[in-house]
Formats: C-alpha cells, sequence, structure tokens
C-alpha cells in the first residue's frame, strides 16, 4: 500500500491535510538524502546539514500530528514552514542537484504547511 493509500483511508483529515502529510513526507526523505550527500561535500556544507536534519524531523513530527489529530498540528506546521523556508535557502545556495531538489521539495512544503490554518 502507498502512503497516499493510507493517508487517504484517515477519515478526519481534509484534502489538503492529506496533501501536507505526503508533502511533509516527501520533504522529510528529501531532506535525509539531502544531508547524507552533504556530508560528502566538506565543511562549507555543514549549516545545509543541520537545517535538513532538522526539517526531517520537524516535517515527519508534523505529518504524525497531523495523522492522529493532535490539537498542536497547526503551530507544529508553522514551525515546520518556518524551517522548511530557511533550509530552502539554504540549498538553493548550492550547486548540487540534490541541494535543488530539496529546496523545491521544501519551497512546496511551506506552502502546504502554511495553508493548513
Amino acid at each position: 500500500m502507498s502512503l497516499s493509500d493510507t493517508v487517504s483511508e484517515i477519515d478526519h483529515l481534509s484534502e489538503e491535510q492529506r496533501d501536507c502529510i505526503e508533502i511533509c513526507t516527501e520533504a522529510a526523505e528529501a531532506c535525509e538524502w539531502c544531508a547524507d550527500a552533504c556530508a560528502d561535500h566538506g565543511e562549507d556544507m555543514a549549516e545545509c546539514i543541520r537545517l535538513c536534519r532538522d526539517v526531517a524531523d520537524i516535517a515527519s513530527l508534523h505529518a504524525r500530528f497531523m495523522a492522529r489529530d493532535s490539537d498542536y498540528s497547526d503551530q507544529l506546521g508553522e514551525l515546520c514552514a518556518d524551517v522548511c523556508e530557511a533550509c530552502a535557502d539554504e540549498c538553493e545556495q548550492h550547486d548540487h542537484d540534490h541541494c535543488q531538489l530539496c529546496a523545491d521539495v521544501l519551497s512546496e512544503c511551506a506552502e502546504s504547511c502554511r495553508s493548513m490554518h
């Protein structure tokens, strides 16, 4: 079963929330990949790695909060959007393909998280 199939079964979610869970999960995965790839490029990538790791944790947590209909999901969504934007700004400064792809996903994730309230 795919992520979208599973998410579609959670009956309390709106279509926007389902989409946000999926993009948060994608952002977390992209950031894990980007952080790992950045580790091979030296110390000048330290901030990118840190921010990607923050996004991976916060975005996956936000997806879980939405899935369980947490009262704190909106607040976490705002934080997730802020961290996604900061990380996208950092990733955009690097010419690596993984950073550019990550920045694209993060911009979409930030927009989705902000639209949740």
